[in-house]
């Protein structure tokens, strides 16, 4: 969890604390009280920095939060309220604060690629999204799809199969140990994404001398473009004078041109009406922003019950 304070002149983020203990799930998915008892002692850390500024409103992205966040939506407008005097509160997908980072209020689309991948997009009448269905169904492109094409093509040049490659496998065996023991050490783990996304940037590494390692990130900027594609708005949706942008973000992107060249040619490929931009900020800087907005009135993005739900008052919803 990361949590950031800022003005409400625009100035950035003044502060930030983060924490690496895990938020736990529940019957209801996102257990709200303990979000709670890990918020608001880092709020409350911040605002003493500050010399104890009054916090205005707030925004929390978090991932899961269209299929794990009725805990946190009944919840966290009255238990913030109580903990730190929050009179407006906005619950974004992470996948929306992503793009408010990237892009602000603009239409268009962000595609977000860390371990998994998820494109998100606006014409701010309405989101869609397509992909992040995470490893097993989906996440095609992402840093666990890019590293578990790249161990398959290395056990199959251990296994003298066809599409092999001997660079990764070399890579694999330096990273894990004997090839026949890599299956002992990946099933078992309940971090297999994570484990698998750790060798995507050896896949990276390979692809200037592998021909193997090329084609998989050449697939996994068709899987990039076409998650893109399907939420990208058109032309004509966005209206008179406007232009729909693309921005990438995540972790994965910083593998560098071996991924962003193919990235890049796919995109102008398959969306000629957009411009693709860079990403403006992370985001925990799209949380910022959208805090911003709610507390002065003048948020743009499209409001979603599963997505971006804005809640004034300590009870009261704003749809």
């Amino acid at each position: 969890m990361r949590v950031a304070l800022a003005g409400a002149d625009g100035s950035g983020r003044s502060a930030q604390v983060s924490s690496e203990d895990p938020v736990r799930t529940g019957a209801r998915g996102i257990d709200a009280g303990h979000f709670t008892e890990q918020l608001a002692p880092m709020a409350r850390e911040l605002l003493e920095r500050s010399g104890n500024a009054r916090v205005t409103a707030v925004a929390i992205g978090a991932a899961g939060m269209a299929t794990l966040g009725d805990d946190l939506r009944a919840e966290l407008p009255s238990a913030l309220h109580r903990a730190l005097g929050v009179g407006r509160l906005a619950l974004a997908a992470d996948a929306v604060t992503a793009y408010a980072g990237a892009l602000g209020d603009r239409p268009g689309a962000v595609v977000a690629a860390g371990t998994g991948m998820i494109a998100i997009g606006t014409d701010l009448t309405a989101w869609h999204r397509a992909d992040g269905w995470g490893h097993l169904l989906g996440d095609c492109g992402g840093g666990a799809w890019i590293g578990r094409a790249g161990l398959d093509a290395a056990m199959r040049a251990f296994d003298g199969r066809r599409r092999g490659s001997k660079a990764l496998l070399a890579r694999a065996e330096e990273l894990f140990g004997p090839a026949p023991g890599l299956p002992g050490q990946l099933y078992p783990r309940t971090d297999r994404p994570a484990m698998l996304a750790s060798f995507a940037p050896e896949v990276a590494r390979c692809a200037p001398d592998d021909p193997v390692a090329q084609a998989i990130l050449r697939d996994a900027a068709r899987h990039i473009a076409d998650a893109a594609a399907a939420v990208c708005p058109s032309s004509d949706a966005v209206g008179q004078g406007e232009q729909p942008e693309v921005a990438l973000t995540g972790g994965l992107f910083k593998m560098g041109d071996a991924l962003l060249g193919p990235v890049r040619a796919e995109l102008k490929d398959c969306l000629r009406h957009v411009r693709l931009v860079p990403a403006a900020g992370d985001p925990l800087d799209g949380a910022v922003r959208i805090a911003r907005d709610i507390a002065a009135q003048r948020l743009r993005l499209p409001l979603d019950p599963r997505m971006l739900s804005v809640h004034i008052g300590h009870t009261g919803y704003d749809s």
